[in-house]
């Protein structure tokens, strides 16, 4: 029976299949998990599974990468698949993080209900994303990307019923995306004249001219399932009601995995993207856009929660910003910041769920000085706090300094916007820390004896946190072992910056946002307090006044647009039934009482009107005749 199955997974093409199969079998079978054992069956299959995704992904990867097709049987329809590039780095990335989450997931839905459910969808889409990143064709793409979204909207309505408001939300937006994206896949391939991917790549088409609509609309798609603006504003609804597990699952890296992947094999393989371009500004002012305001809503939050979910939308800016920067130094500073962000994002949910699982809340206003009664969790989530603002000698500082120096050789403008970001970035976390872990302790009312998570929830972060300092530490395994050889280019730099002047910069942004949060501390009194004074300053209240409200929320005018055209049609409705319910009887009823007025039995009548009508035709034909004898 072994010796059948390595046999079967020795071909590559029965490997890949298995990657997209076998996490829907585990799902299955954490589901079907009941008794007071559950919890413990659902964290046996979360690493018996999760173990061999990982083991078949890293086969693929250590193996050169494969390809190969499954004939379906339809019309002569394959499911083509290969994994080379990027496809064959993120396979096993993706397959670790999930791992890493798994565990996670099965520990939180220990003592609670609708664990199986969600273990079923998680494990779905583990497979969905397998499925999208090993894709060679891009109607295959297509079908895994769409099964995301369905797994996404089942996962949201996991929970408590608010859910279902955010689940509607995501569905909508995301499913905008995927028309969008779906649009540019036809363009595409209709180009090209073939859907294959390798054989686009092979003979890239230009982004500009009659390609510009198809690689515009496969960013945008691409943007979309990464969570960038405007297909954003799910996320921080999902934060407010979805599962703890969800948020490190998802918009933690995931989602971000899958749209990174496809926005870099479109500026990569699939399209000719050059620096400079009206494509690549494109690109890049959605990016710059993206990280602005996204941090700018972290900054006044007074939720763990959805501070780390707006932080999640900002992060994907940067990784935008990079890679439509077109240059080589830029995209692999975009790729190794998506890496970077899912360690240190994912680790920052964990930890924001362990307090959750100790202390019933996420509310930074009734938290405080839980730096003594969970210290390990504290110092994972610093760790991971000081990776998302760059410190120098983190792994967020050295993809943000790649993403930093491809932004000031594209644009001045796109730095500074990169810099505010980073300066916006750095107090949030500075307001977060100091509210959570170091201001006068508080806990919600009738929580006792706080102390940290239990192991499950506890070794994922001490994972993700010692993965960020692995990468920071080391930064030539991320850079020259991993992103380099997949995307081509073996000489990225690794190391220490080479250009200290932008070192200088962004450590003096870093001291500012310590300097201000000082500032604030002393004019708010107290660390939650400390953006305030931004938060609330002329000009800038109003803007904030305006997206508390939601009127800079893209979901809302989708609403008010369908609003719009609902109450046009049932203005059309009414209109109609007027016509026929009223005008039409009322035009009728009129006609028969005039006519009823002439024919009531009086012969007299019927006589003058018959003499009248003979006299009416003669008249006509006479004027007919004097018109045909006049000269």
């Amino acid at each position: 029976m072994f010796k059948t199955i390595c046999a079967l997974l020795g071909d590559p093409v029965n490997l890949m299949i298995s990657m997209c199969a076998l996490p829907v079998a585990g799902g299955v079978l954490a589901c079907l998990s009941r008794g007071r054992s559950r919890g413990a069956l659902r964290m046996a299959v979360a690493l018996l599974f999760g173990a061999a995704n990982l083991v078949f992904a890293l086969s693929l990867y250590l193996g050169g990468g494969a390809s190969g097709a499954l004939a379906l049987g339809v019309q002569g329809l394959e499911l083509r698949l290969a994994v080379s590039g990027i496809a064959a780095l993120m396979l096993p990335f993706a397959g670790l993080l999930f791992l890493i989450v798994a565990v996670y997931a099965a520990s939180w839905f220990h003592k609670r209900e609708g664990g199986g459910a969600y273990m079923l969808l998680l494990f779905i889409s583990l497979g969905m994303l397998n499925g999208a990143l090993m894709a060679d064709n891009l109607g295959v793409l297509l079908f895994f990307w769409e099964g995301l979204l369905c797994t996404l909207f089942g996962l949201l309505l996991i929970g408590r019923r608010e859910n279902s408001k955010a689940a509607v939300k995501a569905l909508a937006l995301s499913g905008t995306a995927d028309l969008i994206l779906m649009l540019g896949i036809l363009a595409t391939a209709r180009l090209a004249g073939s859907a294959s991917m390798s054989e686009i790549a092979a003979r890239p088409l230009s982004a500009d001219g009659p390609g510009a609509l198809g690689c515009a609309c496969m960013l945008l798609g691409a943007m979309g399932k990464a969570g960038a603006m405007l297909f954003h504003s799910w996320i921080p609804e999902a934060a407010s009601d979805a599962p703890a597990p969800f948020l490190a699952a998802f918009p933690g890296s995931l989602e971000k995995i899958a749209g990174i992947y496809l926005a870099t094999r479109i500026v990569t393989d699939l399209y000719e993207f050059a620096p400079g371009s009206p494509m690549s500004l494109f690109v890049m002012v959605a990016g710059a856009v993206t990280l602005f305001f996204g941090v700018a809503m972290a900054l006044i939050q007074k939720d763990m929660r959805r501070l780390l979910s707006y932080h999640a939308i900002s992060q994907v800016g940067y990784m935008l910003l990079g890679i439509g920067t077109g240059l080589p130094v830029g995209i692999a500073g975009g790729v190794f910041h998506m890496m970077n962000n899912a360690l240190y994002k994912t680790g920052l949910f964990v930890a924001a769920g362990a307090i959750e699982d100790q202390t019933g809340t996420t509310d930074l206003r009734k938290l405080g000085g839980l730096r003594r009664a969970m210290p390990v969790t504290a110092a994972c989530f610093f760790v991971c706090a000081l990776s998302i603002a760059g410190v120098p000698g983190t792994n967020g500082f050295f993809s943000k300094e790649l993403i930093f120096d491809a932004a000031l050789e594209s644009g001045t403008i796109f730095y500074v916007a990169a810099l505010a970001g980073a300066f916006m970035t750095a107090a949030s976390f500075l307001k977060l820390g100091g509210a959570a872990f170091f201001s006068e302790a508080r806990l919600p009312q009738g929580r006792r004896n706080i102390r940290e998570a239990r192991l499950g929830i506890l070794i994922p972060a001490v994972l993700l946190a010692a993965l960020c300092v692995l990468f920071g530490a080391y930064n030539a395994l991320p850079l020259q072992t991993l992103i380099g050889p997949a995307l081509g280019d073996a000489h990225i730099h690794a190391g220490w910056p080479e250009n200290g002047t932008l070192v200088l910069l962004s450590s003096a942004v870093l001291l500012l946002a310590l300097a201000d949060h000082v500032y604030g501390r002393k004019k708010g009194g107290g660390a939650l307090a400390a953006a305030d004074h931004i938060h609330y300053a002329p000009g800038i209240k109003q803007a904030y006044a305006l997206a508390e409200r939601g009127l800079l929320d893209p979901y809302n005018w989708l609403m008010a647009a369908a609003n719009g055209f609902s109450a046009a049609c049932a203005w059309i409705e009414g209109g109609v039934t007027w016509f026929y319910d009223k005008a039409v009887p009322g035009l009728v009823t009129g006609t028969g009482q005039t006519l009823r007025r002439f024919w009531n039995g009086s012969v007299s009548r019927y006589l003058i009107i018959a003499v009248a009508g003979v006299a009416c035709i003669c008249l006509i034909f006479l004027l007919a005749a004097l018109g045909e004898v006049a000269p």
